[in-house]
C-alpha cells in the first residue's frame, strides 16, 4: 500500500473530489483527517470510509475558526505526510452583474483560505510531506462569468510555485491538480435537476475529447499519485484531467 503509515488531511472531503480521494487514500494505507462545513455529511462520510479517518466540521473561509477547530486533531495525530488542500465554491460572477461581496466571497474561500490552511498545518507537516492544491481548468479557459473562480484558481497556480520554493529546504513537495469537469456536487447551482445535469453534461462533453465528464476517483488517483513516493522528484507541478479539453481544443467533437 502507498500510503501506509501516512497521516493526511483533505478539506472539504466530505464530498465530491475530497471524498473520493479520502476513499483512495484509506484504501491505500493512509489515516485520514477530513474536514466540511455539513455535520451531517461529514458524519456520513465518516461512517463510510471507517475507523481510520477523522472528521472535523470547520468552514474553509473562516480562517481563524478553520485553525480553531484543526488544531486539537493535529496535536493529537503529531504530524501530517500529505495535505490536500481541496475545498472550495463555485459562484457565476458576470461583469457589470456582480456584486464585490459575491466576488470577494469565491476569492476569500478559494484563495485566501486555501493559504492560510496550509499555514495553519505548516507546523505540523514531516519533512518530506506532500501538499496538493486541487485547482481548474477554469483558470486557462477564459470562460464567460467566471472571473472569481478563475482568478481563484489562477492565484493557487502561483502559489503552488511560490510554495514549492519556500518549502523546499524542508524538501516539502508543492504540486497542483487541474480538473475539467467532473461529476461532482458543484454543478448543483447550474443545473439542479436530473434533465438540466443530463443536459449540461452533454454539451459540456462536446468541448472534450473523451465525450465526457470526469469522475471524482479518476482525479483521486492522480491526487495519490503526487500524496505518495512515486512523485518523490515531482515539485511545483501542474497536472490536467481534463479529458484533452485543454491539450487539443480544436479536436474536440463540436468542431468535427
Amino acid at each position: 500500500m502507498r500510503l501506509e503509515h501516512k497521516t493526511a488531511l483533505i478539506t472539504g472531503g466530505s464530498s465530491g473530489i475530497g471524498l473520493a480521494t479520502a476513499r483512495v487514500f484509506v484504501a491505500e494505507g493512509a489515516q485520514v483527517v477530513i474536514t466540511g462545513r455539513d455535520q451531517q455529511k461529514l458524519v456520513s462520510a465518516t461512517q463510510e470510509l471507517g475507523s481510520n479517518v477523522i472528521g472535523v466540521q470547520a468552514d474553509t473561509s473562516d480562517i481563524e475558526a478553520m485553525e480553531a477547530a484543526l488544531v486539537p486533531t493535529l496535536k493529537k495525530i503529531g504530524h501530517l505526510d500529505i495535505l490536500f488542500v481541496n475545498a472550495g465554491i463555485s459562484g457565476n460572477t458576470p461583469i457589470g452583474k456582480t456584486t464585490l461581496a459575491d466576488f470577494e466571497k469565491i476569492l476569500h474561500t478559494n484563495l485566501t483560505g486555501a493559504f492560510f490552511t496550509v499555514q495553519s498545518c505548516l507546523p505540523y507537516l514531516s519533512d518530506g510531506a506532500s501538499i496538493i492544491f486541487n485547482g481548474s481548468i477554469r483558470s486557462i479557459s477564459g470562460s464567460p462569468g467566471s472571473s472569481a473562480y478563475a482568478a481563484s484558481k489562477a492565484g493557487l497556480r502561483s502559489i503552488t510555485r511560490v510554495l514549492a520554493a519556500e518549502l523546499s529546504p524542508r524538501k516539502i513537495r508543492v504540486n497542483i491538480v487541474m480538473p475539467g469537469g467532473t461529476e461532482t456536487p458543484i454543478w448543483e447551482k447550474a443545473a439542479p435537476t436530473d434533465e438540466a445535469y443530463a443536459e449540461l453534461e452533454k454539451k459540456y462533453s462536446q468541448q472534450v475529447l473523451l465525450e465526457r465528464f470526469g469522475l471524482p476517483e479518476e482525479i483521486a488517483k492522480t491526487v495519490l499519485f503526487l500524496a505518495s513516493d512515486d512523485a518523490s522528484y515531482v515539485q511545483a507541478t501542474e497536472i490536467v484531467v481534463d479529458g484533452g479539453q485543454t491539450g487539443s481544443t480544436e479536436g474536440a467533437p463540436i468542431y468535427q
